[in-house]
This record gives C-alpha cells, structure tokens and sequence, in this order.
C-alpha cells in the first residue's frame, strides 16, 4: 500500500504561555500543503512517498529510507518509533502481536524547516498501519497514538485546516481555503532546532490569537498575523528576513516563516509571479524552493 505524504504550513503562530511541564501553550492555525502534489491539479513534486507492504514469512519489519538523508539512527526515527507504537497498541487491543511489514520512505519534504515533514511520516505511518490490519482503532485513538510521538503529529490525523492550542494536539478544525492560491516554499540551508526558536520568546508580555486569518481579507495579514518566531530568529538569522522581503517584492500577498522554521513561505495569487519568484529563488546558491498549486 502507497500513500503520498503532504506537509503543512502555520498561518500566524503565537506562544502563550510557558507551561509547568516545561513544554509551550499555542495557538496557530496549520493548514495542509502538497495534498494534490503530483497529479495534473499540481504537477510539481513536494511530498513524501510512503510504502508499507506485508512480510509473510518475515519476524520482524525492515525499513529503507531513500531521497534526503535521515541523519539519525534507526531507533530515533519517526516512522521507527510510530510502527513501535501502533505495534503496541495493536498487541493490547486485539492480543496479538502486530505482522511483519516492509516499510519504505522515500523523503522529499526539507526537514528542519517548520513544515512537519517527519510528524506527517509518522502520522501517515500509523494511518497505514490501521488499514493494512483491518481498521481496529478509530480517530480519535490514532490521533491519542500520534500525539505520543510530537505536538504536530495528530494534525496530519485529521489532515484539514484546524486551529491548534495546547502543544499542539488540541484540534478545532475549521472552515477555511487556500484554493487556487499558489505557495512558494524558499529554505536556506540551515535548520532550526525546537529550543533555538523556543530560547528567545518572552512568555511574559501579552500574545495574540489566531484568529485573524479566518476574519480579514488576505490583504490584511501582514499587519495582523505574526509568527512570534520571527523577531528573534530573523536577529539571529538575518537570511530568513531577506527570503521574507524577496517574497514580498516577488509579489506574495502574504509571506511568513512555518513553525519554528526555517522554511519560509509567500502565497500568491498569481501563477507567472509564483513561478517567477521560485526560479529566482532555486538559481540562489544555498536556497531550496519549491512551488505548489493549493
């Protein structure tokens, strides 16, 4: 069984509040892209494709990891730890242990880069799993097994725009379309760890909410929705803000950085301007850019 593995983005993304479990209360709202990737609706590449298959005769699963490099060992890996714990959960709900599998990744989706590449892996992993063995846990228990394994894996559950509070695993699905819009992804070749972008938000002074995009025009956004990462990587990273304004002046109608980067992302409303910028961007040595018809 095949299954194309899309990526998300974050319009506006704002830290509450530092919680006692050391961990971050927020808000944003995730919004899947590069669902249709591949298809005539949008023909250029930006996804993962995953592969499980039964092994009969076989006691234990095999992996093989192809396109982008995972550097990190097999125990480590997303997709290792979540048929780890789908393999657990099946054993106590049906007392069986959970069939051998053959599971392949082969890895397009920039990693590092705030757009969930390796939660969605796992996510669509477990989702896969759940079919191959006849279904036997619902939503609502896969999305209870993918928060176990990061904040922005139940997301790729339910797979549709949604709000998200808490770390991330408290969903409000909503209402809410790109459609038509093309996005142009830009990354520089560095990453972002998680306590990097966490090291300089200020949990004291007031935050917003992420409310904004589902009540303004886009027009509005670039004075109204914010990524709280932004201020203090852009000082460290003054290449994300120079990705920003290249956006901008390519004729984004919006552009902002995706989680806790550093992908930083332009949605525009006209294609010729789209491509134009994302050609510009990909001839730039040290950038990635892709682009993808939402």
């Amino acid at each position: 069984m095949i299954t194309v593995v899309n990526a998300k983005i974050n319009i506006g993304l704002y830290i509450l509040r530092r919680r006692p479990d050391g961990y971050h209360d927020l808000s944003t709202l995730f919004y899947p892209v590069g669902i249709k990737s591949g298809t005539p609706y949008s023909p250029y590449p930006f996804a993962d494709i995953l592969e499980i298959t039964p092994l009969p005769e076989a006691d234990s699963h095999r992996f093989s990891f192809t396109g982008n490099r995972i550097d990190c060992p097999l125990e480590k890996n997303l997709v290792w730890k979540a048929v780890d714990i789908f393999g657990s959960c099946y054993l106590e709900k049906t007392g069986s242990p959970l069939p051998a599998y053959d599971i392949r990744l082969d890895k397009h989706i920039p990693d590092g880069a705030g757009l969930g590449g390796g939660s969605a892996d796992a996510s669509f992993t477990i989702m896969l799993l759940n079919r191959l063995t006849g279904e036997p846990f619902s939503e609502k228990e896969l999305i209870e097994m993918a928060s176990r394994l990061g904040a922005d894996c139940p997301f790729f559950i339910l797979n549709r725009p949604a709000i998200a509070e808490g770390v991330g695993e408290i969903l409000r699905p909503v209402d809410f379309s790109l459609a038509g819009m093309w996005l142009v992804i830009v990354k520089p070749e560095f990453s972002i760890s998680t306590k990097e972008a966490f090291a300089g938000i200020d949990c004291t002074r007031p935050h917003g909410q992420v409310s904004t995009p589902l009540e303004f025009p886009m027009a509005d956004w670039k004075k109204s929705v914010f990524n709280e990462f932004e201020q203090h990587l852009f000082d460290l990273h003054p290449q994300l803000g120079a990705i920003k304004k290249m956006l901008y002046d390519g004729g984004a109608s919006y552009a902002q950085m995706s989680g806790s980067g550093s992908a930083v992302f332009g949605l525009f409303s006209d294609e010729e301007a789209a491509r134009k910028v994302c050609g510009e961007a990909g001839n730039t040595s040290g950038l990635y850019s892709a682009i993808i018809h939402l």
